[in-house]
């Protein structure tokens, strides 16, 4: 199963991991320098959850601003 909203079809962003050192230029240092790149995954906040869809239960995937606003209803 894909790790996406089943609602508004919020996926997994991909960026980077920077590990920076040296002094800040604000603290009297020559300036934050780039060590280290590692690539990561920005993953969504999912829920699994039962919803009604025609009258049957149905257990999808909602991220937490779908579910926050209201937008299915919760099988019981």
């Amino acid at each position: 199963m894909l790790k996406r909203c089943g609602i508004c079809n919020k996926g997994a962003l991909h960026g980077n991991s920077l590990s920076r050192k040296g002094l800040a230029k604000k603290k009297g240092g020559t300036g934050k320098k780039t060590t280290r790149v590692n690539k990561r995954k920005f993953l969504p906040n999912l829920h699994k959850v039962r919803i009604k869809i025609n009258g049957r239960p149905k257990t999808i995937y909602l991220c937490t601003k779908c579910l926050k606003k209201g937008k299915v209803v919760k099988f019981i």
